[in-house]
């Protein structure tokens, strides 16, 4: 399995982005984001930070719904 690279919040806002979620709020250094579907409304909390820990991407890629291959497809 290919590990994940380090990345910042804001690149993960533009692949977030490509993916159909909209910026709808900041707060300080985090950004919420929402993507609503037919079947449910998917909300998520990103860092701005120049590294985003590996825990947090990974937390945030399972609440997007995607799987981390998928997720490594987008880069």
């Amino acid at each position: 399995m290919e590990k994940l690279p380090r990345i910042s919040g804001k690149e993960l806002i533009k692949i977030l982005s490509k993916q159909g979620f909209k910026l709808i709020r900041q707060k300080g250094s985090h950004v919420i984001m929402i993507k609503e579907t037919s079947e449910r409304k998917i909300t998520t909390v990103v860092p701005l930070h120049k590294e985003i820990d590996k825990g947090t991407l990974l937390e945030i890629i399972r609440q997007c719904g995607m799987k981390r291959d998928e997720f490594l497809s987008l880069l």
